[in-house]
């Protein structure tokens, strides 16, 4: 008898068990919709980015997904072309992702009037519409990280800490002549009016390839400091220019689209001393990026080559995703399932002080400010890697509202 009742009560812990198991795989998936550009333009940085993106989310599925819903990557490739995002968003969108990462200013871009009218995320980390941080004109498109007019807020505020003050310097803005490139202008204009500064800006045509005629101008005008602003190989060859020029490593400070592959193509040692934006740390040992190496890495489920993890690249493409499931979990834990465009939204505006245990620069996130605050640091490239020369902060928001706030007028005229 006392075997039967064990042999029972066995079963009955199985069957709870089992529907327990049940209940969890029968919660419905959440669906990010990564939609990248793994061929064409973006392709130095594509890869390693998308596969931080899914490692992590593979860490989060490991460890029992968000609230036990498991969080599906839809992943397809638009070529930097605006219509094949389109229709990536709309094919995507019936399939019920209420997160979207085109990681691609043109496509982006095509995508915010969609995403306002569908009431789904655009997540725009590091490229896309700086005036989308004005989260009342824009509820649903997130920059999330220091738009580019704050990383350039940044590194000037750097020069003003770490040389003596702006006054009297000579500043050259040598950029791609595109929207990303001219963007930083308005504030270093304003900074150089403000703080009594020489600038003097340098448009090179794109990709990039060729900088030789202005980087000749930019030895002319022999600046104290200089920003290069481009991304991919133009940034190589904007360092390689510069030391041909004269122009020492230390006196160049880049945007983030500066990584450990550019520093070894121009010459790991060669260019030692350039500084750079930094919104997420790099290297491995940080706790998220060890998790994944044990629990998604070291058991086989990663989604690229091993050695990229670690890379800036690659520990940015976790930083938004580590983000991205925080606002679910918390839009769960206020609002329940299912989750939806809009309660994701209000998950992420409801973000205080997030920095993925150290990984990245602390986001507060709220109904208005949808940038996170504009944090970031400057790091140095030692001939082996970066280097934090600064803490996270931020610098000259006011100046950085003001065009936030301009560009959002304009567009709400524009409607």
């Amino acid at each position: 008898m006392k075997n039967l009742i064990k042999g029972l009560a066995g079963a009955a812990a199985l069957a709870f068990a089992a529907g327990s198991v049940q209940a969890q795989e029968a919660k419905e998936p959440i669906k990010f919709g990564l939609f990248l550009d793994f061929t064409a333009v973006y392709t130095f940085v594509s890869d390693e980015y998308n596969q931080g993106q899914r490692d992590y989310l593979t860490l989060i599925n490991e460890e029992g997904g968000v609230d036990g819903h498991k969080v599906e990557a839809i992943v397809r490739d638009t070529g930097n072309q605006p219509q094949r995002g389109i229709e990536a968003y709309n094919r995507a969108k019936r399939e019920g992702a209420v997160l979207f990462d085109f990681l691609s200013t043109p496509v982006s871009r095509a995508i915010v009037k969609r995403a306002l009218q569908d009431e789904v995320v655009l997540l725009t980390p590091f490229h896309g519409r700086g005036d989308a941080s004005d989260g009342e004109t824009f509820p649903y498109v997130f920059p999330a990280f220091a738009t580019y007019w704050s990383q350039a807020a940044i590194l000037a505020k750097y020069i003003e800490d770490h040389a003596d003050g702006l006054k009297g310097k000579k500043i050259a803005h040598v950029y791609i002549d595109s929207p990303f490139g001219r963007e930083p202008l308005p504030i270093l204009e304003d900074l150089a009016a403000e703080k009594d500064f020489e600038l003097r800006s340098f448009p090179y045509p794109s990709p990039g390839n060729e900088q030789s005629a202005v980087w000749t101008d930019v030895r002319r005008f022999r600046p104290d400091f200089v920003f290069i602003w481009g991304a991919g190989g133009g940034q190589a060859v904007s360092a390689r220019e510069a030391i041909r020029n004269g122009i020492s490593p230390e006196k160049l400070l880049s945007v983030v689209w500066f990584a450990e592959t550019d520093a070894r193509s121009v010459g790991a040692n060669r260019v030692k001393g350039l500084k750079r934006f930094e919104g997420v740390a790099p290297g491995t040992d940080h706790s998220v990026i060890q998790r994944i190496q044990d629990k998604v890495i070291d058991a086989g489920k990663g989604a690229g080559e091993a050695e990229n993890v670690g890379s800036s690249y690659y520990n940015v493409g976790v930083a938004t995703m580590a983000l991205s499931v925080e606002g679910a979990r918390l839009a769960l834990e206020e609002f329940g399932a299912p989750l939806t465009g809009d309660k994701l939204r209000k998950g992420l505006e409801m973000v205080e002080n997030f920095d993925a245990d150290g990984l990245m620069a602390p986001i507060t996130l709220t109904p208005e400010d949808h940038q996170g605050g504009g944090f970031g640091r400057v790091s140095q490239w030692d001939g082996e890697k970066w280097v934090p020369q600064t803490d996270w902060y931020n610098a000259y928001q006011d100046l950085v509202w003001h065009e936030i706030e301009q560009g959002a007028e304009d567009f709400r005229e524009g409607q």
